[in-house]
């Protein structure tokens, strides 16, 4: 089977400055990578016309198909559309079908339609248009000089669409790519090191044709496997079968699977038990609200949130006791249990979720330094609570302690012990 070789080129003096990250290339990298399609040289390359067409030119020598993101504004700078009219020998023209998005796309959000924006409708007449539906500028696709080419724009979410709704299927019908099955496994509660520990034996014994990676992120941890083969089904069952052999390993630390993220796997747990959630937040000032909420049809199982930052609304609000904070303080488990429990009666709800730490990176103390924060479960059979020693920094102190109450909320639903 022939290798499938893969260039990528970055255009734009913003990526030369520094001024924006890019995250694209690293992402294309990953997804050709995960098909078996070997990226062979990354370039980031200026507004520059003789620039974009040296590396155009070498690109050709060395790539089966040559991904381009970038340069595709409507503004005098953005040079990628008419040097690949250069270097292809052909002229733009306007492409009637790539007009009418344009207009769809502006009359949707109330907006009027320049000269400018109609110029992003003018493709070279050599590309194949794709239809762009995040954004305003077009795909284009080129088969020339026995190379397959895709411009794209640089705003990842636009990039990304084109990659996965038309790129991707065109490289699996045009190449012989092995067959390759991927099956994520999400875990939280647990550190990556603890993890492999934990999974060290099962780890080794996997079968030559199936490798796992570990992939952690804030709170989390993901295990990827991928299976190579010339079978998918088999690939599937043969994976399953790894994961059924690791359950009785991390089965308490796994929340779900592939894309379903920690929110959602909770959501489906209230879902599935007909049972609802009410929130008190202190030091995540309503971020576990918003996460739940961002999930489709939490109504069903959401029944509010109060944010009462200052003591005297967790009084005035919540019912906290006054002795409680005056001998405890706001960050202890004390206060938690009773925020818990009160914002679970307030809203009638089966399960009462609080935080109250200190996020910083001012605040604390020598008995409470920055990063430390209690969280709380209350149920109908008493309160889960847990004391959490995170980090200097603000924002991830936030994201730690909502994914932190989230797994609470998990354990407790499930009557799983920490």
């Amino acid at each position: 089977m022939r290798e499938i070789r893969a260039e990528i080129l970055a255009i734009g003096d913003e990526l030369l400055y520094g001024q924006i990250m890019d995250t694209n290339s690293l992402w294309i990298s990953q997804q050709l990578t995960d098909i078996a399609v070997r990226v062979v040289h990354r370039a980031t390359l200026s507004d520059e016309e003789k620039a974009i067409l040296e590396a155009f030119e070498a690109a050709e020598k060395r790539a089966d198909i040559v991904l381009i993101t970038g340069g595709l504004g409507p503004t005098k700078d953005d040079l990628t559309k008419p040097v690949l009219a250069k270097y292809f020998q052909c002229k733009i023209e306007l492409v009637p079908e790539a007009l009418e998005a344009v207009k769809s796309y502006f009359e949707k959000r109330g907006r009027e339609l320049t000269e400018l924006n109609i110029l992003q409708a003018h493709l070279p007449t050599k590309c194949t248009y794709v239809p762009n539906t995040m954004g305003t500028a077009p795909g284009m696709w080129f088969e020339e000089n026995n190379t397959l080419w895709m411009s794209m724009p640089g705003v990842p979410h636009e990039m990304k669409k084109l990659m996965e709704t038309f790129v991707f299927p065109q490289l699996k019908k045009r190449f012989s790519l092995p067959v390759i099955y991927h099956k994520v496994v999400k875990t939280v509660g647990i550190g990556e090191s603890w993890l492999a520990d934990k999974v060290s034996e099962w780890e080794e014994a996997l079968p030559p044709h199936i490798k796992l990676a570990y992939l952690p992120s804030i709170g989390l941890v993901r295990l990827r496997l991928t299976a190579f083969g010339e079978d998918e089904k088999k690939l599937a069952i043969e994976v399953k079968e790894q994961i059924e052999k690791l359950q009785p390993l991390a089965g308490k630390y796994i929340y779900g699977f592939d894309n379903t993220s920690l929110e959602e796997a909770v959501g489906q747990l209230l879902r599935s038990q007909n049972k609802t959630v009410a929130l008190a937040e202190s030091c995540t000032g309503g971020y576990i609200s918003h996460l739940i909420t961002s999930v489709a049809g939490s109504s069903a199982y959401f029944s509010g949130s109060i944010v009462p930052y200052h003591n005297q609304f967790k009084e005035q609000i919540l019912g906290v006791n006054s002795q409680t904070l005056v001998d405890h303080g706001a960050v202890s488990e004390e206060t938690v249990v009773e925020m818990a429990m009160a914002v679970r009666d307030k809203f009638g709800a089966d399960y009462g979720l609080a935080s109250s730490g200190v996020a910083g990176p001012g605040g604390g103390s020598d008995e409470k330094p920055v990063g430390t924060v209690w969280i709380a479960c209350a149920s109908e059979t008493g309160v889960r609570t847990k004391r959490l020693q995170l980090t200097d920094d603000r924002l991830i102190n936030i994201q730690l302690s909502a994914i932190s109450v989230l797994n609470l909320l998990r354990l407790e639903i499930n009557q799983i012990t920490e």
